[in-house]
């Protein structure tokens, strides 16, 4: 029969995750601040070795880190905007020269290989000539209704109560007059402003709305983190007193085994993702790839998720790649390929070390249950999640299989 306080216990355990299920909006700035702190309390404990006091340590890690990311931004910023500039404005072009070189070129080779299908000749009346060029042209429909076209003899503006259908101009040959031009551009714009003053009052509201509650999550995150930094003693020691001294012992094996998978998973995979954005730069550099430094920045953020993140950052630096010629291309898929593979048997060992390692099949599952849950979030934080619930099955293994040497020695090798 369960004593009192294993049904106070897990009563509390009920309703704390109660709690937490009910208030999973506002739970982001309490992961994120976890993160934060779990990431920044070595360096707090390496400046309290100076003699600094807690809060003083804390503040001055918060100065470095983020004085370090702003100086950094904004030595790079000018740059990356510049190439986001020459990317935007060269898009159409390269979607262009994608669909009239690539896309025939893999379809004709893959009608080679017999997996795409012959062209089809065009049906019977699909020419242009058949193209509506006035300013309605009805067509009736298999179910009786008729559908109604709109040609080139009409301009459609949307308005408040609807659409505004009106008959467009004839075209004379008159010389471009920039003033005429932008003239109808303000009168149109005043005209939609009139009509349209209630959603265009809502969407600026909305952005304002947005960047305020960015700004609030921001610090609140910081202040938390900061919190949590300068009481962590007090934080473990209240789980701590859940068990019974008996059981603290364990307790402690089972805080040391989780800070050893989450130190590879979390702070490993951070110095992994500054090490592959800075390979990807020289690679990309050395062969001129276009835009590299928007490229490379692609590379490190995208590498925060494991296998997909590194799959998905390499597909627009081998595209924009293959516009400069197959061979630079070639290189650009083979450099990638070269970086993980030394992340794969290089990086990862030395830097996250065995105790970090999960089965690629439950990083693969973990990514896809919390991307289908939390989306971008989810992903994120899916393998640190994935990486305590690891440590914490094979503490529960290894405490059980006590009695059993030879189960034991596989639970103590499994960590």
């Amino acid at each position: 029969m369960p004593s009192r306080r294993h049904v106070f216990l897990a009563a509390s355990a009920v309703v704390a995750v109660a709690v937490v299920v009910a208030a999973h909006e506002v739970m982001l700035p309490f992961i994120l601040a976890a993160v934060i702190a779990y990431v920044l309390t070595p360096l707090v404990a390496l400046a309290e070795k100076r003699r600094m006091p807690r809060p003083l340590a804390v503040l001055l890690v918060y100065v470095v880190v983020l004085g370090s990311l702003a100086g950094f931004a904004r030595g790079v910023a000018p740059r990356i905007a510049l190439e986001f500039r020459n990317l935007r404005g060269e898009l159409p072009a390269l979607a262009a020269e994608a669909k009239q070189r690539w896309v025939p070129l893999v379809t004709e080779r893959m009608r080679e290989l017999g997996v795409a299908p012959e062209p089809s000749a065009p049906p019977k009346g699909d020419d242009d000539d058949s193209a509506p060029t006035s300013a309605f042209v009805a067509r009736p429909q298999p179910d009786g209704s008729l559908a109604i076209d709109v040609g080139t003899g009409a301009i459609v503006t949307e308005t408040k109560k609807g659409w505004l259908i009106e008959p467009a101009p004839e075209k004379k040959d008159e010389p471009f007059d920039p003033n005429r031009v932008v003239a109808d551009w303000i009168g149109k714009s005043f005209v939609y402003a009139q009509q349209n003053s209630l959603e265009i009052a809502r969407a600026v509201r909305d952005v304002i709305a947005g960047v305020s509650r960015v700004i609030f999550i921001f610090f609140i995150t910081l202040m938390l983190a900061a919190y949590m930094m300068i009481t962590r003693e007090r934080i473990v020691g209240f789980f701590r007193s859940l068990f019974r001294p008996s059981r603290r012992a364990s307790f402690d094996a089972l805080l040391a085994r989780m800070d050893k998978g989450l130190s590879g998973v979390v702070r490993g995979q951070l110095v992994i993702c500054g090490l592959n954005g800075v390979l990807s730069a020289i690679g990309f550099a050395i062969v001129g790839l276009k835009y590299w430094p928007v490229m490379a920045l692609v590379a490190a953020i995208f590498s925060l998720i494991p296998i997909f993140g590194s799959i998905a950052s390499a597909v627009p630096a081998v595209a924009i790649a293959l516009t400069q010629g197959l061979g630079t291309a070639t290189f650009v898929l083979l450099w990638i390929v070269g970086i993980h593979q030394l992340e794969a048997n290089v990086l990862n060992p030395k830097i996250m070390g065995d105790s970090a390692k999960i089965h690629p099949v439950l990083v693969i599952f973990s990514l896809l249950v919390g991307e289908h849950f939390f989306h971008i979030i989810g992903a994120l934080l899916a393998v640190p999640v994935m990486s305590i619930a690891q440590s914490v099955f094979l503490h529960i293994r290894a405490a059980t299989n006590k009695d059993d040497p030879e189960l034991a020695a596989e639970g103590d090798a499994g960590t």
